[in-house]
């Protein structure tokens, strides 16, 4: 871990897989930039094993699973096959998404309130197994008070629309998702859940979120992996842990 800040960074390595993919073959390879961001700073890996494996593969997470020093950060969806994996697996933690094949990316956050008895029955046994569990979740009151009381241990909170907001020049919209970001980490934290961010951080959005005390881990991984293009995987990854640091 980290002892620079107290503020955890979590690099997502799915990206690599995605261009390995695009041509086939074995290059670049998932663990060569996963091993790069663990020198480079990184806390911990995340990889999301998909349904349909459109880019990481059960290969990559055993990979991953050997090789590491950091923890890894298994996303995945709440079916019996995932579950199945993880907890072969055991991998430090999990975090459970919602997840549809016709979706570029992950879209929003999971709705816990309406599986709550189903949810609950499925993280279970990934408890036990000593798996940390994490919902990723969008900032929304009932949604969290839902994930504390089936058990989840984590709740990520989903900074996509805030980061679109950023994006798209709509200032007014990007301050009131930063607004309700920031309410709803105090909230969860209040009900006793360990709270994380992520999704379309980049240099430009990642200082208020970073700033946000509540929040202990925030997850990059499109923005690094598309940055290395140009900069390098290892100066892409200490930027945006200097951009952390001075934040917090």
């Amino acid at each position: 871990m980290n002892n620079r800040s107290s503020l955890r960074l979590g690099v997502n390595i799915d990206h690599v897989a995605t261009l390995r993919n695009a041509r086939g073959g074995s290059v670049p390879c998932p663990l060569r930039a996963a091993l790069l961001a663990q020198d480079a700073g990184a806390d911990g890996i995340t990889a999301h094993l998909r349904e349909d494996r459109r880019h990481i593969v059960d290969r990559d997470i055993d990979a991953l699973m050997d090789a590491l020093r950091v923890p890894l950060n298994f996303e995945m969806a709440a079916t019996e096959e995932m579950a199945q994996i993880a907890l072969r697996l055991k991998p430090h933690a999990v975090c459970i998404v919602p997840e549809k094949r016709e979706e570029r990316t992950t879209e929003g956050g999971l709705d816990v309130l309406h599986s709550e008895d189903k949810l609950a029955r499925y993280i279970a046994p990934l408890r036990e197994a000593s798996c940390r569990v994490s919902i990723f979740i969008g900032a929304d009151a009932p949604q969290i008070e839902a994930a504390a009381r089936i058990g989840a241990e984590v709740v990520e909170l989903h900074t996509g629309a805030y980061c679109d907001a950023h994006a798209e020049g709509r200032m007014e919209a990007r301050d009131a998702e930063l607004d309700a970001l920031c309410a709803m980490a105090t909230y969860a934290q209040g009900l006793g859940l360990e709270v994380h961010a992520g999704h379309g951080l980049t240099f430009d959005t990642v200082g208020p979120i970073a700033a946000l005390p509540e929040v202990i881990e925030l997850n990059i991984g499109h923005f690094l992996i598309g940055e290395a293009v140009f900069m390098g995987l290892a100066p892409a990854i200490k930027e945006m842990r200097r951009l952390m640091d001075s934040a917090r």
